[in-house]
């Protein structure tokens, strides 16, 4: 935090995939003090100048290239919002570049493992911050829900359950009008949807799960045959050390479920809204022994609160809530979700040394 009187050190930041979500990083960086959208990068030039039209990047910052950028705009972060296939290729190239100082990945972190592992070698072998961008994390509700987990508030931790279901437009189911529907883009409702429920699971537990078993439902994603089928929905369970279990639940193509419940041998907690929450108020209910107490949060933008968070980490050199390991982990843990649904068995995860704050 900058002292009284000292305007925070100033950042430039630079978009690179200039979709729907980029639109909220571009507001985040308007929203932030000392932050500013200086670069935006994107494989359409149509796309491109929609975006930088949009929210004012000058026309020489304006690049088809991530190289490109990198040379003319040397960012101090830059913000990976493409198509889930290409977040490890981008921001292996950002990192061995030299040329920022921090990137913020959104979600998925990449399509696996071990290209996780691979973007997190080059980003060590650069000393670049690298951070995934999961939102909710920094969200006051999501905090103090972990925080009273911790604290005792409802016992020993006993389940864990959470869902993200959306329906998308019938019209919209198809490779051509929506990147969900495309599983050769990252599509999918395991990697757009259940990475959340995944990860918040992981977070109130302080653990990673020791196996995994899904089942999934799949759709043809436009003409084109089985090889054009994605999953549009899932329900996945989680088993942690001590007998924690987890059940994850997530569709594209079911009505609106968002919540988040964990149940302890005293009482449970449950976030109503907990994940696209922006400029909403977000509700806590905690019953114990036959008390309800409910706590609202006023509303927020995560994106701002999630760059802040960044910068700050930049400026002092401190630890991202969100360290590298914890993303290789995650990333574990899908490997094994989409394991366990092609085999319908429970799949061992694959050993990791995830960091926990």
């Amino acid at each position: 935090m900058a002292m009284p009187g000292h305007a925070p050190t100033p950042l430039s930041v630079a978009l690179i995939g200039t979709g729907g979500i980029a639109h909220a990083h571009a507001r985040a960086c308007r929203e932030v003090d000392g932050v500013e959208l200086v670069a935006a990068v994107d494989v359409s030039r149509d796309a491109l100048e929609r975006f930088g039209d949009a929210w004012n990047v000058p026309p020489t910052a304006r690049f088809c290239d991530v190289g490109a950028m990198a040379d003319a705009s040397r960012p101090d972060i830059a913000i990976i919002a493409t198509w889930g296939i290409a977040h490890a290729s981008t921001g292996i190239a950002l990192a061995r570049s030299g040329k920022v100082r921090a990137i913020l990945c959104e979600k998925p972190f990449t399509m696996d493992a071990a290209e996780a592992v691979a973007l997190v070698d080059a980003c060590r072998g650069s000393h670049v911050l690298i951070a995934e961008a999961f939102k909710f994390r920094h969200h006051p509700a999501h905090l103090a829900m972990r925080a009273r987990v911790d604290a005792g508030v409802i016992g020993e931790v006993r389940t864990i359950r959470n869902a993200f279901c959306q329906s998308i437009d019938a019209a919209q189911r198809h490779p051509d009008a929506n990147w969900r529907w495309d599983r050769a883009r990252g599509g999918g409702s395991i990697y757009d949807l259940a990475c959340y429920g995944i990860h918040q699971a992981r977070f109130v537990a302080r653990a990673e799960p020791l196996r995994v078993h899904a089942t999934g439902r799949r759709a043809m994603a436009g003409p084109g045959g089985e090889h054009r089928t994605v999953d549009v929905g899932a329900t996945i369970s989680l088993e942690f050390p001590g007998d924690v279990l987890a059940t994850v639940v997530v569709a594209h193509d079911s009505w609106h479920a968002h919540d988040a419940e964990v149940g302890g041998t005293h009482g449970t907690l449950r976030l109503e809204n907990p994940w696209n929450n922006e400029d909403r108020e977000v509700v806590l209910v905690e019953r114990t022994r036959g008390a309800e107490t409910r706590t609202t949060f006023a509303p927020t933008f995560q994106f701002a609160d999630q760059l802040r968070h960044l910068a700050e980490c930049l400026r002092h050199g401190t630890a991202h809530r969100i360290p590298p390991e914890d993303s290789i982990a995650q990333m574990r843990v899908i490997d094994a979700t989409f394991a366990s649904m092609a085999t319908r068995l429970p799949v061992d995860v694959e050993p990791s040394g995830g960091d926990w704050r």
